[in-house]
């Protein structure tokens, strides 16, 4: 495949290449070759989002199913092009995000009917092979905020959001719902960085927010907890587990498994099936695809009881968290 490195980025096509030798050493696990998948990446993989998205595909690649190449920090005008290289190098499912490109993201799946695409999206699905996800860790941040709710002594709670839209905000919704359970007089305090990457600026809106009495912030975006460690204050993390890197400040994470979402588009396009589908409900908590991870040193007894209830009527079905998609206030 012709690649340049301008516009994908040399780090990721050339460490993309290394994750390829990696798989092909593999054992294969299946009769059948793995699955040609490329990963697009707006932001770097260091990126919580990101880092879901690939590390899911590296362990895919790990396990023999797929080879995987990769680029990061692929700009808004440069996505449509790297697409359509991939596309054209024989890549059968291409993995990113639209948010930022819709139109000519569906306009490249449009031109290549043979290529599967899975893509991070606020809209819909289209025809045979645009499919569309969405991060619903919702659940986890509910149940973070249960915890939260019985943790704050002045009642106000901080949440550092990325930008306004559909999965963002039913994350916070989420999360101030959970405190809302516990502590029906809570008061929430929003910010919006309005960009997907960038932690001093998150960094800055928690220490707004501690500023206005929060002394628990919901870190959506990467860097929010950076505020509450340096003011010595807790948070919760998103996406990923960030205690090992804030230990002492992060007690609680809404852990985010993109894995499940994966298999079942790597399953639909290894056997030629439409991919142009929704995949978002293979996020949810009974299929594995989020869940809240904790710290017990640093969470009361008297908090975990009562969530640990909860969390088993998610996986039971006998108890819906809301999906508030509104902006936040």
């Amino acid at each position: 495949m012709a690649m340049t490195t301008g516009s994908i980025g040399r780090r990721g096509f050339l460490l993309g290449s290394a994750g390829v030798g990696l798989a092909l050493a593999m054992p294969r696990a299946f009769a059948q070759a793995p699955l040609k998948v490329a990963g697009i990446h707006a932001s770097p993989v260091e990126n919580a989002w990101n880092s879901c998205l690939h590390q899911a595909l590296l362990a895919a690649a790990k396990d023999g199913k797929i080879e995987y190449v990769f680029s990061e920090g692929v700009r808004g005008p440069d996505y449509g092009r790297a697409m359509r290289e991939y596309a054209e190098g024989g890549a059968k499912l291409i993995v990113g995000e639209s948010y930022a490109v819709e139109s000519e993201a569906r306009q490249v799946a449009g031109e290549y009917a043979d290529t599967a695409f899975l893509m991070g999206s606020s809209g819909e699905p289209a025809g045979e092979n645009f499919g569309t996800f969405g991060t619903w860790n919702h659940e986890a941040a509910y149940l973070a905020g249960m915890l939260a709710g019985k943790m704050s002594q002045s009642g106000v709670f901080g949440s550092v959001g990325a930008i306004p839209i559909p999965e963002v905000n039913m994350l916070i919704n989420g999360f101030q719902a959970g405190v809302t359970a516990v502590r029906p007089d809570a008061k929430h305090l929003v910010g919006f960085i309005g960009t997907f990457f960038d932690p001093p600026k998150a960094r800055e809106a928690g220490l707004a927010q501690i500023d206005a009495g929060a002394d628990i912030l919901f870190g959506e975006r990467i860097g929010t907890a950076d505020a509450a460690k340096e003011r010595g204050v807790k948070a919760v993390g998103s996406l990923i587990d960030y205690t090992p890197r804030y230990p002492g400040t992060v007690f609680a994470n809404a852990i985010w498994n993109f894995r499940p979402i994966l298999d079942a588009a790597i399953a639909d396009a290894a056997a030629g099936q439409p991919t142009g589908k929704n995949y978002t409900p293979f996020s949810l908590m009974k299929t594995g695809g989020n869940d809240i991870q904790f710290d017990t040193a640093q969470v009361p007894t008297e908090a975990v009881g009562p969530m640990e209830e909860r969390r088993a009527a998610i996986k039971a079905g006998t108890f819906e968290v809301p999906m508030n998609m509104s902006e936040p206030g």
